[in-house]
């Protein structure tokens, strides 16, 4: 299986990401770019998508609204020419397939459960499922609404790869210790190891030197 990272572009400096983008290139990793809600609602945030060339560009904004804004939301974005598109599975089987429907040739990728919650924050939130049990569900309905990809963390991979025979993505990867806002992380390897197609690296992989980064991603997965 061929090593396919998307280097999360979390920041609004355009200056940080032209550098990200350009010490980020190389032959030994497949290199995709994903940009959320803060890069593209920032003032010059779409004009610099909308000009990227020859990138693999994900857009990550999580759609979670009824079928006919978020049939809306992806017909305002298609002039951008991006290559994935988030929508939260929780946005339902309609939502889903609605957006499927007029999607063309973006990938549409199905948002399961954020890394960021675990058991205890999934209950907060007025769920009575486990993570674990809540995503399986989730992956039933992406696959049931065809759609393109699924985001789940790295620890449900294994049990989700089963139910759900197209892309997966993973965020939450971490080259170290460090947990920051994630509660469900995993390093490059053991991920890849555990079936997932694309990892979504940031920190890691943008805070100080970037060249040295990616070496050492490359070093870690050799």
């Amino acid at each position: 299986m061929s090593k396919n990272i998307f280097v999360a572009c979390d920041t609004t400096n355009l200056g940080k990401v032209r550098k990200i983008i350009k010490h980020t290139q190389t032959r030994k990793l497949k290199i995709g770019y994903k940009f959320g809600l803060e890069f593209l609602n920032s003032k010059r945030g779409r004009s610099f998508v909308s000009k990227l060339k020859n990138k693999i560009i994900f857009l990550d904004l999580k759609l979670n609204d009824i079928p006919n804004t978020c049939i809306s939301a992806v017909k305002a974005i298609k002039d951008l020419k991006i290559n994935y598109l988030t929508i939260h599975i929780s946005s339902g089987l309609d939502a889903l397939e609605a957006v499927k429907k007029v999607s063309g040739k973006i990938k549409i990728v199905g948002v399961s459960t954020l890394t960021s919650l675990n058991d205890k924050k999934l209950k907060q939130t007025g769920h009575t499922k486990s993570v674990k049990n809540l995503v399986i569900k989730q992956a039933k309905l992406a696959a049931k609404s065809n759609l393109d990809a699924l985001v789940c963390s790295a620890h449900e991979v294994s049990y989700i790869k089963d139910i759900f025979k197209k892309e997966i993505i993973t965020p939450g990867i971490r080259l170290n210790t460090k947990i920051n806002d994630q509660k469900r992380v995993m390093t490059p390897k053991k991920a890849f190891k555990e079936g997932s197609h694309w990892l979504v690296i940031g920190r890691s992989l943008t805070k100080g030197n970037i060249r040295n980064n990616i070496k050492s991603l490359i070093d870690h997965l050799s």
